[in-house]
């Protein structure tokens, strides 16, 4: 059985990182895309995927080492609306995507959010679904896509709303099971 040379403590602290290093790559894909020529960069398309990669080994290593931490639990989730959602921003300025895009996207991401704030002192424990984890791949996937793709192109857009109507999807889920548990009165 093969052990690791690098101390635990270091170890734990690695799915944090990578979080920290997600939200530090929001401002690089902006400026890298802002300076892109007719709305498609592989430049912004190869630090998104970084981003989305990223979002899945995190995970992975703090399930794996037993390392999940509460800043994870919070930091992890917001890192990944907040590339997704500054993406499709500048997809929308660029004329990529239409603006009901963003609409739906901010209007999914504000509820979640006001949903957490409000039903976690309630004692509410959100977990990962299988299609909220599913629509975060295919909107990456998506997103990356049209970026890297020259405009007109359609394949990345119909991706793109296939990823959005899973996280739509698995939204109402949540909401669907916040809501039975709070007119239950019992905690998840």
């Amino acid at each position: 059985m093969a052990t690791s040379s690098a101390p635990l403590p270091v170890l734990s602290r690695l799915p944090n990182a990578l979080t920290i290093v997600r939200f530090a790559l929001i401002p690089v894909f902006v400026v890298v895309y802002a300076t892109a020529d007719n709305g498609h960069s592989w430049a912004a398309g190869i630090i998104f995927g970084i981003a989305g990669i990223t979002d899945q080994v995190d995970g992975w290593l703090a399930r794996r080492w037993q390392v999940e931490s509460q800043f994870g639990k919070y930091a992890d989730p917001l890192a990944d609306r907040l590339m997704i959602d500054t993406a499709v921003f500048m997809l929308v300025l660029a004329d990529r995507l239409p603006w009901p895009a963003l609409a739906v996207i901010l209007g999914r991401d504000a509820l979640l959010i006001i949903g957490t704030k409000v039903v976690l002192p309630r004692g509410y424990e959100f977990s990962v679904s299988v299609l909220g984890k599913a629509a975060t791949w295919v909107l990456y996937a998506g997103v990356a896509f049209l970026l890297v793709t020259v405009p007109g192109t359609q394949w990345p857009l119909w991706l793109f709303w296939v990823g959005l109507g899973m996280a739509v999807a698995a939204a109402v889920l949540y909401v669907s099971s916040v809501w039975g548990t709070i007119r239950s009165g019992r905690t998840a």
